[in-house]
């Protein structure tokens, strides 16, 4: 958070049924409560701190001896501990008769996007009196929100994303045309020359996936063992950036493509579930904000995977079928899964998130990515282009 928003933090606090927050880090492990409160990487100390933020009353800051100054950026009182002993005085003093606090913790590790707070800490608050419950829906309130200036920083990283495809396509077109060899991470090395000479930024280089490696879902392309484009080749890009600014947050995208002018039906076949699926999505999410109902984020999974556990193929997808998007690719906010995890966090208004629900078999894999931000006023908005066919990459259409 770029602004410590004390009313807005405690408002949501009484919204979803605390009676206080206690942010609390180590080293760098809870990244969600650095984020909240504002702390740079850089700036991480070596010892531990909590943040105690009451629904009501003024907040409370307990660092070491060492380390005064680790949160005097914040309001509140300031206590100081040196022994352990006095760092649990301390807490139990800070917390009172409170009730149920939030932490970054999850019952049973059932998000672990969520369960930053180690078991241990858990245990030593649970004994000063208070409940534990999880702080997911508020973490994501505060840290997972877009602003109006990251909405159009995502539609330009967008725009550039979709123009970074049709790159991409040509490219593939080009060097068939011309007879000249291109392998998947020459295609991958001049995405990410897009990227640097348009301003943007990713952690990771995307993926370029021809026939059999387009089945695996990560799959990661090396020099020495990486394929040929060939005429005839099924081929899979997933391909995410940002622009490289301080608030910039992801575009991310997949597409499938056909080197030829014409696509074998075998691919059409799964790629028609693929895209059901996907639409399958994205009208859950629509539905629940237009009815003015909440949402949660398993309940879009369980939308997609239905259109293709019905289709016979529910063994072949086997990820979630979606993830929050922030700065990172995948962000800190609800995710679309009912797999991996039941994500009963619920899909805020200003969040963005993917829906992206694939079928990978050995011989090939289809994935359809597109990305959905819903805005302040609980409108759906899609980015990426919703692809209806798979690209004929040597068609003049």
């Amino acid at each position: 958070m770029i602004n410590f928003d004390l009313p807005a933090i405690q408002n949501a606090i009484k919204e979803f049924g605390f009676d206080g927050w206690l942010l609390y880090d180590f080293r760098g492990l809870n990244v969600l409560a650095q984020r909240v409160l504002g702390i740079e990487p850089d700036d991480v100390g070596s010892r531990r701190y909590f943040f105690y933020v009451p629904a009501e009353g003024d907040p409370q800051k307990l660092v070491h001896r060492i380390e005064t100054e680790a949160l005097d950026h914040l309001p509140g009182q300031k206590r100081i501990y040196l022994r352990w002993q006095e760092l649990h005085e301390e807490l139990k003093s800070i917390l009172g008769s409170a009730g149920k606090i939030a932490m970054e913790y999850s019952p049973n590790n059932a998000n672990p996007y969520v369960s930053r707070v180690d078991g241990g800490t858990v245990e030593l608050i649970r004994s000063l009196g208070p409940d534990v419950a999880s702080s997911g829906n508020l973490v994501q309130y505060f840290e997972a929100r877009w602003s109006s200036e990251q909405w159009e920083l995502h539609l330009e990283a967008d725009r550039l994303n979709q123009a970074a495809f049709e790159m991409a396509w040509s490219m593939v077109r080009d060097s068939i045309e011309s007879g000249q060899t291109l392998r998947e991470t020459d295609l991958q090395n001049h995405v990410m020359s897009y990227y640097a000479a348009n301003n943007m930024t990713t952690y990771h280089p995307p993926i370029v996936a021809v026939g059999p490696h387009s089945g695996d879902p990560h799959y990661t392309p090396q020099p020495g063992s990486d394929a040929e484009i060939k005429e005839g080749d099924f081929l899979l890009l997933d391909m995410w950036a940002k622009m490289d600014v301080p608030l910039g947050v992801y575009s991310d995208l997949t597409k499938v493509g056909y080197v030829g002018d014409s696509v074998p039906n075998e691919y059409k076949e799964i790629f028609d579930i693929v895209a059901a699926s996907r639409d399958a999505g994205i009208k859950c999410a629509k539905d629940a904000f237009a009815a003015g109902r909440e949402l949660q984020g398993w309940e879009v999974d369980k939308a997609s995977r239905d259109v293709i556990d019905e289709a016979g193929y529910g063994e072949y997808f086997i990820h979630r079928t979606g993830h929050n998007i922030g700065r990172e690719t995948h962000g800190n906010g609800a995710h679309m899964d009912n797999l991996e995890t039941k994500e009963e966090r619920l899909v805020m208004t200003k969040t963005c998130f993917s829906i992206e629900p694939g079928i990978y078999m050995k011989p090939f894999g289809i994935r359809s990515e597109i990305n959905v931000f819903v805005d302040g006023e609980s409108k759906v908005h899609v980015t990426g282009g919703i692809q209806t066919e798979i690209r004929k990459i040597l068609s003049e259409d």
